[in-house]
């Protein structure tokens, strides 16, 4: 899932204090409230995040739906507290069932979510939601409370800062994503987007239906929320709430709109769950299509694939291990090394070259010394591909020279050129839009519109339908097509 950027190993950020102590009006209450963060750093960490959070996830690549989502976007945030703020609002390449807001004005969708919404008030009440959380200044407030509480704000890092690659400002955006917001955050922000969305014209009584979605899509997946749901949690019973938020909002108002129809149209052809071309795992063995590479992780161990890197992990936490890209320049991978000591991200090296897969490659130890005088050993490996690609895997073990480190390095010396066409030309499953021509039972309207890749209770739950509820004649419904894995 990672494309070309580099080593994440780093992300622990504390802001300076003494250059944000303060206090702010908040655009909401109209309030001064004491505040760590100005106005122009909530700017700056919304600004240098945008970056950050595009390498991280990527940008999903649909010029007209992002455009769509944004015009809705900016309606509503005409409608807000700031609306002369530089609003931007981005369509993220994600599976997960997600939005979330950064400092500043930038709000972020996944079309995992978009997947799932079915009407543009649907859509109108998430970003509602979002906005709030700018507007309220909750951000800002969660980032005074953990300096207060001297706990810094950030990833926490498996290996060194000196690896560290954004701005403080982008680590803290990164390290937002990851915090739950309070019950009263939560609150407010469900009472701002139902008032922004109503404002803008469009229908808040969709919104807990939108609630509702999301709590099926959690009892589907067991214990594991969809990550709206964990970065937001529900302070209460969020559908009668807003059910009764909504019906306040719209009293006395005409002409709200749903635009249901023309919502799922947008969806035509949307990427659904995980998108193979970007990597994907069988056993233990991984391959990237677009990258064209395949690599074996030390079977056993806990995989993980995400955007920015590849990471593995021993079950009992003896050694974790990362692979991740980075641009090269004209450097041999010894060339890379000799850069990284002459930088100071590293403070020694050992090792040798050699040919990994065909490719010119480094293998040996790392050492990286952090603030504290504290020294990490690494093992690594920096394999050459085409071009300025330079592969780059990292582990650490219990002890340098044990068995985990050599299976690091064994994992390493298996990253071979992927040239099977079969696993080269996989497709990912899209969303393909029906229309109804007959009313009948949802399972049979679903059933007859051909091969899927989901079963009938997730297809129902795509469509937020009962499956033993009948499907009316002109009425759009959401099924996924499946594409081919291999």
């Amino acid at each position: 899932m990672f494309r070309r950027r580099f080593l994440v190993l780093g992300l622990i950020l504390v802001l300076p204090l003494a250059a944000a102590v303060g206090c702010a009006t908040n655009p909401v209450s109209g309030k001064r409230e004491f505040s760590l963060v100005s106005g122009a750093q909530e700017e700056q960490i919304g600004r240098d995040g945008y970056q950050a959070v595009v390498s991280e996830f990527g940008l999903y690549e649909d010029a007209a739906l992002t455009a769509y989502v944004n015009s809705v976007g900016q309606k509503l945030a005409s409608a807000s507290h700031l609306p002369n703020l530089d609003w931007h609002f981005t369509v993220v390449d994600d599976a997960a069932v997600n939005a979330f807001a950064m400092p500043g004005g930038y709000i972020y969708i996944t079309r995992g979510i978009l997947a799932h919404l079915n009407s543009e008030a649907q859509l109108a009440g998430v970003l509602g939601h979002e906005i709030g959380h700018v507007t309220a200044r909750h951000s800002a407030q969660r980032i005074t409370q953990q300096q207060l509480a001297g706990l810094g704000l950030g990833l926490a890092s498996a290996f060194s800062e000196g690896f560290r690659r954004y701005s403080g400002a982008a680590e803290t955006a990164l390290g937002l994503m990851f915090l739950k917001y309070g019950r009263e955050d939560e609150h407010q922000s469900d009472q701002l987007g139902i008032d922004y969305m109503s404002k803008a014209g469009f229908d808040p009584r969709e919104v807990p239906s939108t609630y509702s979605l999301l709590k099926r899509i959690g009892e589907k997946g067991g214990e594991r929320l969809p990550t709206f749901l964990s970065t937001h949690p529900d302070p209460g019973d969020r559908e009668t709430r807003t059910a009764a938020l909504a019906r306040t909002a719209a009293a006395g108002k005409t002409g709200l709109q749903i635009g249901e129809r023309a919502y799922l149209q947008r969806l035509e052809g949307l990427v659904f769950g995980r998108d193979p071309r970007q990597g994907y795992f069988e056993g233990e063995r991984y391959y990237h299509p677009q990258l064209q590479f395949q690599i074996s992780f030390p079977s056993g161990w806990k995989t993980q694939d995400t955007r920015s890197a590849v990471l593995a992990a021993e079950p009992n936490q003896r050694a974790s291990m990362q692979l991740t890209l980075a641009s090269a320049g004209d450097r041999s991978p010894s060339g890379f090394v000799d850069e990284l000591l002459r930088t100071g991200k590293i403070s020694d090296a050992n090792g040798r070259s050699e040919t990994i897969g065909g490719y010119p490659a480094w293998v040996g130890r790392l050492t990286v010394t952090d603030q504290n005088n504290a020294q990490t050993v690494l093992a690594a490996a920096f394999i050459r591909k085409a071009g300025d690609q330079m592969f780059q895997i990292l582990g650490r073990s219990a002890t340098p020279g044990d068995a985990y480190e050599e299976r690091v390095i064994q994992s390493a010396r298996s990253l071979r050129a992927l040239t099977e066409a079969a696993r080269l030309n996989v497709r990912p499953d899209r969303i393909r839009v029906i229309s109804v021509t007959t009313t009948g039972s949802f399972e049979s309207v679903v059933r007859a519109a051909g091969a899927q890749a989901l079963s009938l209770e997730e297809t129902a739950i795509l469509n937020n339908a009962d499956p033993d509820e009948d499907a009316r004649r002109g009425q759009s419904l959401k099924i996924v097509v499946p594409g081919r894995a291999r």
